[in-house]
């Protein structure tokens, strides 16, 4: 009897990805560098002199709350879809959207607290760096709010449930990565204030 010998492949099989979550991944170390080098240039700036010293906005901590509070409705969206629950998805990621707006209009009051403490984006780079911080992270949950509206509206014609998941995954990770970089931008303000 002859032995058959088999020859195991000893090449391995690249990880797969989905292009689009790849570029999501990517789009996301961007956002990431960017922050960091602004953090790093808010301690090395205020290290200088010349620093403007003020409250932070109580309404931050309220703000902070609400963007916790639409993460959690957004992952209970993503758990109803992968249970084929279309009307626990689509109420969760309705309050989602309710609450990220409820965000952005949070941050509107703390610039108008701002002002009120005359802290304005010219003037002292301190009041500065807080504003690009606050309106660059604005602009990004713009975008995320517009992300969970498609994905609504996409949930609305079917096109999300246990078998279609990519879009609603990635709109997941974008809004959970918002939410831990608005309480890393807070706990970072609240410790080198």
């Amino acid at each position: 009897m002859e032995k058959e010998i088999k020859y195991v492949d000893m090449v391995e099989q690249p990880i797969a990805m989905h292009p689009k979550k790849f570029g999501l991944w990517l789009f996301l170390v961007t956002i990431v560098m960017v922050f960091a080098g602004l953090t790093s240039a808010y301690i090395v700036r205020q290290s200088e002199g010349n620093w403007l010293e003020y409250e932070l906005p109580s309404i931050f901590w309220f703000s902070s709350a609400i963007v916790i509070i639409s993460s959690v409705f957004l992952q209970f969206a993503y758990v109803s879809a992968k249970k084929d629950n279309l009307l626990g998805l689509r109420i969760g990621i309705s309050l989602a959207v309710l609450f990220g707006l409820g965000f952005l209009v949070s941050q509107w009051f703390s610039w108008v607290a701002l002002v009120d403490e005359n802290v304005f984006f010219v003037g002292n780079p301190s009041g500065s760096f807080l504003y690009v911080f606050t309106g660059l992270h604005a602009v990004h949950l713009i975008s995320g709010v517009i992300f969970l509206i498609i994905v609504l509206i996409s949930t609305f014609r079917y096109k999300v449930h246990s078998k279609s998941l990519d879009t609603l995954e990635m709109a997941t990770t974008f809004w959970h990565f918002l939410a831990a970089l608005w309480l890393y931008l807070f706990m970072f303000l609240l410790l080198n204030h």
